[in-house]
């Protein structure tokens, strides 16, 4: 299969999520990176693009560069489609410079540091010719498209209550006083906007209404700063109303002292409901009414066509996150080259407006009297 030529912003030396996109999009053989601009410090971004083995002349000093040398390239050689994988403040950018010279773009999440920058992107997106997917990771995973799947299907009724929890324990402390490179940025409201709830709690509120196939309409929010001096939000919970009468508990912390990254989902409906942990992601738990438990597993019989195709191993070979991460990638590659069916989906423009609105619906709940705040895209 013809592969598609891909560029990177941001992701050199130090960078945790770069390295992550790059064996994402090398996974299933849809891409080849052919050039970037990893860094912000131009002999940080040559040694990277060193390290990648990609030709000096396609190595940039800065983004602006990338897109402008690369777009004045002939057809066959230049870039198809661009990663973005800076701090958050540096996407949008990035991003509509891309869109103006005919790149498809992957961005990571949040899309920006505003609900305003979101919609000009949207706006710019539906001006191009290109497409545009969020990395929403847990959207990639081949038991939660089953869940997907099974929501859909009517299975559990109508849908009643949603939980969804993400807890993480690696700012219990005050990292960014001791020159952590991912403390540091996602701790300064300059760099990354909100604290947890852009961070984590987006991945959070994301899950719930891609499983559940239901918006969320109102927030009743608390954000907290727990770490003494800490400029953002470490810490957020929300009572939630989904489209339909449901209603849901959301919880997104990174102070959870000793936790790693156990996102949980549970959806109830009037017939049963479901179940799914990150910690045992290539599982699905189905609790029906008068009925025993079931668990499906990843790679086994009676899924649907969605979790099969996301899944590459037989059962009891366990996959995760770079497999998750991959399948957007593979989604998204399928759309450029017109080879996606039904089920091969990604996390797209309007997730990523969504996940603006909820953050600052989430900030808005939470310094006002009103509380229950709704989420306007």
């Amino acid at each position: 299969m013809k592969k598609i030529r891909l560029g990177m912003i941001g992701g050199g030396e130090g960078s945790f999520i770069g390295a992550v996109h790059r064996k994402a999009a090398a996974l299933d053989g849809h891409y080849e990176l052919v050039c970037g601009a990893f860094s912000s410090d131009p002999s940080n971004s040559r040694r990277s693009g060193e390290l990648l083995n990609l030709a000096p002349e396609r190595v940039y000093g800065s983004y602006t560069e990338l897109l402008l040398t690369e777009a004045s390239l002939p057809a066959g050689q230049r870039m198809q489609a661009v990663a973005i994988v800076t701090p958050n403040h540096l996407h949008a950018g990035p991003v509509l410079l891309a869109l103006q010279h005919g790149f498809h773009v992957i961005v990571d999440k949040p899309l920006t540091l505003s609900l305003l920058q979101a919609k000009q992107i949207a706006s710019a997106l539906q001006d191009s010719s290109c497409k545009l997917a969020v990395t929403h990771t847990y959207a990639g995973y081949p038991m939660i498209k089953e869940a997907r799947h099974r929501v859909a299907s009517g299975q559990f009724g109508r849908i009643r209550k949603i939980f969804i929890e993400y807890p993480q324990g690696w700012l219990s402390t005050a990292l960014e006083n001791q020159q952590h490179k991912q403390a540091s940025w996602r701790t300064d409201p300059t760099l990354a906007g909100a604290g947890a709830v852009g961070d984590i709690g987006t991945h959070a509120a994301h899950l719930a209404e891609y499983v559940s196939g239901l918006n969320i309409t109102d927030v009743c929010a608390e954000l907290n700063s727990i770490v003494p001096g800490r400029q953002v939000d470490d810490d957020a919970c929300a009572l939630l109303h989904f489209e339909g009468g449901a209603s849901g508990v959301l919880i997104a912390t990174q102070v959870a002292a000793g936790e790693e990254n156990n996102v949980r989902l549970r959806v109830y409906g009037e017939l049963g409901g479901l179940e799914w942990s990150h910690q045992d992601n290539n599982a699905l738990h189905i609790k029906m009414t008068g009925q025993p438990e079931q668990i499906y597993r990843s790679g086994s019989s009676g899924l649907s066509a969605a979790a099969v195709l996301a899944t590459r191993l037989p059962a009891g070979h366990p996959e995760g996150f770079i497999e998750a991460f991959a399948n957007i990638y593979s989604a998204f590659a399928l759309d450029l080259l017109g080879n996606a069916s039904k089920d091969h989906d990604y996390p797209g423009i309007r997730d990523g407006v969504r996940g603006m609105a909820f953050i600052e619906a989430m900030v808005r709940s939470s310094t006002s009297a009103q509380k229950w705040t709704a989420i306007e895209v």
